[in-house]
């Protein structure tokens, strides 16, 4: 298993936490029950502790360009169409994945394209699946555009534990799908604004797996001119 970046400190510490306290329960406390129970606790908190900051080790096979990867592991729990008032300032697919204790909290790019724009905003701290932190919580914004000129809005969202969003991806750089995108410690979400036609590959409560589960189809250039060439008329 490999441990992300940003969680190996915090192995490390847990760890000799850990052995110090089982330790000193055994030195003190010899042939007692509370030895046994303290190490069925010990190995369970250090497992989590493994989980939460694993780094999946899946890489996606070629550009699959017109496709939205899921950028982190977790559970869907929105899929609707909102107004995006920041960036698009029209009506977009809205897809939006919670990150529980029990997944891995890794950032990955959800399109091959560049980032035409990247930031943070500060804001509060409320529970990461409720629908007012898309936009009232600390968040980073990377706006994205594919190389066919679909423009994608992903945000890293801070829940109400999580206190530090990691963003590796620069402005006016180019990734591919699934290359690392961040890191958002404790629990938190992340949101995808999509084109209104693109194709919804998942459903509601599903669980989806980072560089695994394809989120969308976006609609391919001909449909999105189209819709422009009709909407002038």
């Amino acid at each position: 298993m490999l441990i992300h970046k940003e969680g190996r400190k915090a192995v490390l510490i847990t760890a000799i936490v850990l052995i110090l306290l089982n330790g000193s329960t055994t030195y003190f406390f010899p042939n007692n029950i509370l030895d046994a129970f303290l190490l069925a606790a010990s190995v369970i908190v250090f497992v989590l502790v493994l989980n939460f900051y694993k780094k999946p080790k899946r890489v996606y096979e070629g550009d699959l360009l017109g496709y939205v990867n899921a950028p982190t592991d977790g559970k869907v729990v929105v899929i609707e169409k909102v107004f995006e008032k920041d960036f698009f300032k029209e009506e977009r697919i809205q897809i939006s994945i919670f990150m529980s204790f029990f997944n891995a909290h890794s950032n990955w790019m959800p399109v091959t394209g560049k980032v035409i724009h990247c930031s943070h905003s500060k804001g509060n701290f409320y529970a990461a699946y409720l629908p007012k932190s898309s936009h009232e919580n600390e968040r980073s914004n990377i706006f994205i555009e594919t190389p066919d000129g679909t423009r994608v809005l992903t945000r890293q969202i801070a829940g109400a534990v999580a206190r530090r969003i990691v963003t590796y991806v620069k402005e006016g750089g180019s990734y591919h799908i699934g290359d690392p995108l961040g890191f958002i410690k404790l629990g938190s979400r992340m949101d995808i604004f999509l084109p209104l036609d693109s194709e919804i590959l998942v459903q509601m409560g599903d669980e989806v797996r980072s560089n695994e589960t394809l989120l969308a189809r976006l609609p391919e250039k001909m449909e999105i001119e189209n819709r422009s060439e009709e909407a002038c008329l």
